[in-house]
């Protein structure tokens, strides 16, 4: 038990306690910070990753879109409800 005291009592065992505290609670930029901000920059990063797709998905969309009629057709009639003059349309939502 004395020697356990001892150790804890020696000013260099005190000094790095201390020094862990602080960076662990105390500085602005804690470690608790600091894992918070980690998470949410994986988070930017899954974001990031889920736009590039949409955004390669939607240049092959306008790249058919700009060179086939069939495809702009087949777009306006799905997104404007664009119709032949002899045909009726009917939206079930």
């Amino acid at each position: 038990m004395k020697k356990i005291l001892k150790i804890i009592g020696n000013k260099y065992v005190i000094a790095t306690l201390v020094f862990v505290a602080l960076i662990v609670f105390v500085d602005p930029y804690n470690l608790l910070v600091t894992r918070r901000l980690n998470r949410q920059v994986d988070q930017l990063h899954a974001e990031e990753a889920a736009l590039k797709e949409a955004i390669v998905a939607d240049s092959l969309s306008n790249a058919a879109l700009r060179d086939n009629l069939d495809a702009i057709e087949h777009y306006a009639r799905e997104n404007y409800y664009m119709k032949r003059p002899n045909e009726d349309i009917f939206v079930i939502k």
